[in-house]
């Protein structure tokens, strides 16, 4: 018998990982890992296998000593923590196997791993096994084509601990009919999409079921309504299952725009007891949207069609959750503004603001690398690092950046209960998704969250308490749950120019000594003097950050380094003052 170890390395924090907001609960983490726990089902029965989660659970050394092989699957933002995963192993003799996105993309830049297995593992994954047992595996393994999903085995969920997370997940679709070009979904699983059986789909939520879950199940598809004609064979199917039990899951998903002109698959989508749908908005500047293909966010006959769509959601009973990008080819220096005003507008609590990253591999990045626009920097970790050359000034659309989330995620996050307002204002929610709590409950949530706000939080939080108690009643609940979420965005954005500052401080530090030293007497005292100051000042500055802003691979100790090698040299290449010699 072998020991399996199935690990899932770290995932930094990022808006929909939620880091902060679960504080206030006590969960570990926002989703259990779905692509592990699929392949855990595929091993023969004669594998012992562990799951480590390291976003509820470090890895210990005994686990590596237990195991005799460790099996890894990884997104790109997992990049940094993956790597140190693979050298633990290494150090302790554990064979590595890796899989995932972000390694069927990239692997050729990931050293250490011993076998990839790479695309959808359902067809070759077996063979692997097979050679793996014989002696006789290859480094690398690719599917010679997309698998049928109707084979996938039910996720082991029993694996891990569902008491750690705050929403489980599962898989109905692969693949999207649309060809965004910044997105490799399409090089992925292909612009056809593959269904799970209703069937499938029932079993998987009655394992969880069993299993004790009750609350939050996202349909983890890119995107849910790829092929309408089985989600909607699909749907009335979950909602017989869900009344028969007593609506025990609110459910959640990806879907795109073009979901705003099926009012009956929205309807279906309500009775099946969805609360939430997340969708790929990107900018409101039309040109920008045609040029990176998304046609189905544009519609030319229809004035203010993206906020329209927005709004005919919201009445089927689902917030609406959504992407946005700055740095498109074609988006003006208005942009930033637009992305405020329409956000504020439209009523979207959680919107992701992002900017644009050619992924390898898609047909922006060959674009771009046609047009001679890409630079070579480590992908997927710094929210703000830009691997290619923008059409707007790098400096303008970063400060832009800047200014968008910091005012859709204030200090006070007064814009942003603005917007959970304006959506409570729209939102119809379906009775099968309101879930009542008692007076004393609600006032125990409410209170715990104070507890947790800044001084200047508190005033626009208790105010719009207030005003859903008086106004939105039902929606109570739904307030604190965002609330929550508010919270942790806040500190997103908060992180993200802490740490993007440390950087350019760095920057500046090293032009002010440069500076200096060209206008002072060069005797090597006066240098050495200037570049302890130096150091000093960094010192302060990279205390300043807060611990709890700080993680694996956010690049701080990397400018660090950098700035202490670039002085350094800057150092030695001072002439002496004859006077000090």
């Amino acid at each position: 018998m072998s020991n399996a170890l199935l690990v899932y390395p770290e995932h930094p924090p990022t808006y929909w990982g939620a880091n902060f907001a679960l504080e206030i609960t006590g969960i570990k983490a926002a989703f259990p890992p779905l692509g592990l726990l699929t392949v855990a089902a595929m091993f023969p029965r004669e594998y012992e296998l562990r799951v480590v989660d390291m976003n509820v659970n470090p890895l210990e050394d005994a686990d590596l000593e237990w195991a005799d092989i460790v099996f890894t699957s990884t997104m790109i933002v997992q990049r940094v923590s993956l790597q140190a995963v693979v050298e633990r192993c290494n150090r302790a003799g554990v064979p590595v196997v890796a899989g995932g996105p972000h390694p069927t993309t990239f692997h050729e830049e990931i050293e250490g791993v011993d076998h990839f297995v790479l695309d959808e593992v359902e067809e070759t994954f077996p063979g692997f096994l097979a050679d793996l047992e014989s002696g006789s595996a290859k480094r690398i393994y690719r599917e010679p084509r997309k698998p049928d999903v109707t084979r996938t085995p039910v996720p082991r969920f029993d694996l891990v601990d569902l008491k750690n997370y705050d929403t489980m997940g599962v898989q109905f679709s692969r693949g999207c009919p649309f060809d965004c070009e910044f997105c490799d979904i399409t090089k992925l699983y292909g612009r056809v999409p593959r269904t799970k059986s209703p069937d499938q789909m029932v079993e998987e939520f009655e394992a969880l079921y069993r299993l004790g879950w009750r609350g939050q199940v996202f349909i983890v598809d890119d995107n849910f309504i790829g092929n309408k004609r089985d989600a909607m064979n699909l749907l009335p199917v979950l909602a017989d299952w869900q009344k028969t039990h007593g609506y025990p899951f609110t459910l959640s998903t990806e879907a795109s725009v073009n979901l705003a002109r099926m009012d009956e698959l929205m309807e279906a989508m309500s009775e099946a007891g969805f609360d939430t749908v997340f969708v790929g908005i990107e900018t409101p500047t039309p040109e920008a949207l045609l040029k990176t293909r998304k046609p189905q966010n544009v519609n030319e006959r229809e004035e203010n069609f993206l906020l329209n769509a927005v709004r005919r959601i919201q009445r089927r009973g689902m917030q609406v959750q959504a992407g946005f990008i700055l740095g498109l080819d074609d988006d003006g220096e208005d942009v930033f503004d637009a992305q405020i005003e329409f956000i504020q507008e439209a009523g979207i609590p959680a919107a992701a603001i992002y900017l644009l990253t050619a992924l390898k591999g898609t047909d922006m990045y060959n674009r771009l690398k046609a047009e001679n626009r890409l630079v070579e920097v480590p992908v997927g970790t710094s929210a703000t690092t830009l691997n290619f050359r923008t059409q707007l000034d790098p400096k303008t659309l970063l400060a832009g950046y800047r200014r968008v989330t910091t005012t859709l995620y204030g200090p006070t996050l007064e814009t942003y209960f603005e917007r959970c307002l304006t959506l409570f204002e729209h939102l119809e929610p379906s009775p099968h998704v309101t879930r009542t709590r008692s007076r004393n409950a609600i006032y125990a949530d409410v209170m715990a969250l104070r507890r947790l706000l800044s001084d200047a939080q508190k005033p626009a939080f208790l105010e719009f308490i207030a005003k859903v108690a008086e106004h939105h009643p039902r929606m109570l609940p739904r307030a604190v749950y965002l609330a929550a979420l508010g919270y942790h965005f806040e500190k997103i954005a908060r992180q993200q120019v802490a740490i993007q500052d440390f950087k350019d401080f760095l920057a500046a530090e090293l032009t002010r000594f440069e500076e200096s030293a060209t206008s002072r007497d060069r005797d090597e005292r006066a240098i050495e003097d200037r570049r302890r100051a130096s150091f000093g000042r960094i010192e302060l500055r990279y205390r300043a950050i807060p611990d709890e802003f700080r993680y694996l691979g956010d690049g701080v100790e990397d400018a660090l380094q950098c700035f202490r090698s670039a002085l350094n040299e800057r150092v030695g290449e001072q002439p002496v003052h004859p006077a000090a010699m």
